[in-house]
């Protein structure tokens, strides 16, 4: 299910949000000479391999982003269910294969669309509100949801707005507030600390290995630091659950 979920996700990731019908209803076809894809070419990791990163048609180059991505999403559930309790672990397999599809759009487009991020928002406040009530494994309190929902949204919105007011160019999306209000939504305004100083981190390294360091005006993305410590906590907020 891991290396099918990451199939998808790095089709996905390719498209949105630019082209959701395509990725919805479209066939696969290589990004070079528009053939299309047969079963042979898509099973996850082992295509890759088989074909030895090259279009079976042209022979061109096949990104190396799609075996990472299915590789991913395949350690992402391992993971889960080395941690956590089964139900536990299917909840935090669902929720890391999520935040790697908006991690690698924001990588891609620097967006974090409403259509990935405000779900995962709604989704939390709901479980949290519903879940002991469908004897579903709901990570927090319902007002913890709430309130680090809020909370989430305000600290992001409030740090873009003065960044903007400061140096006259956006240094931060509302797209990353919304994300950090989907993350306390689903963890609660506690662990939100945590959560922006774990994204902190892994931004810095981020921008290092993008080479921010030697190029002040490049730009990177800061969703995918997020989705991470989103994902690294909420295996903890499971784990205490």
């Amino acid at each position: 299910m891991g290396l099918c979920a990451g199939s998808a996700i790095t089709s996905l990731a390719s498209r949105v949000p630019e082209d959701w019908r395509g990725w919805l209803t479209g066939r696969s076809a290589c990004p070079a000479c528009g053939a299309r894809l047969g079963p042979a070419d898509l099973v996850p990791l082992a295509s890759w391999l088989a074909l030895r990163g090259r279009c079976r048609h042209c022979g061109t180059r096949i990104s190396p982003l799609y075996p990472l991505t299915e590789a991913a999403a395949l350690l992402l559930p391992a993971l889960a269910f080395l941690l956590l309790p089964a139900p536990q672990a299917w909840l935090a397999s669902a929720i890391g294969w999520w935040l790697l599809a908006l991690a690698l759009v924001d990588l891609r487009t620097m967006l974090l669309p409403d259509a990935l991020t405000l779900p995962l928002l709604l989704a939390g406040v709901l479980l949290a509100a519903l879940g002991p009530r469908l004897s579903l494994p709901a990570p927090v309190a319902a007002a913890d949801s709430l309130i680090g929902a809020a909370a989430g949204f305000a600290v992001f919105a409030l740090i873009a707005l003065l960044y903007r007011r400061l140096r006259g160019r956006d240094g931060l999306g509302l797209g990353d507030a919304k994300l950090l209000a989907a993350a306390g939504a689903w963890l609660g305004w506690q662990a939100l600390p945590a959560t922006v100083l774990t994204a902190a981190v892994a931004g810095l390294c981020l921008a290092v290995l993008a080479g921010a360091h030697r190029d002040p005006s490049r730009e990177v993305p800061f969703g995918p630091a997020l989705a991470l410590a989103f994902w690294i906590e909420l295996l903890v907020v499971l784990a205490e659950a």
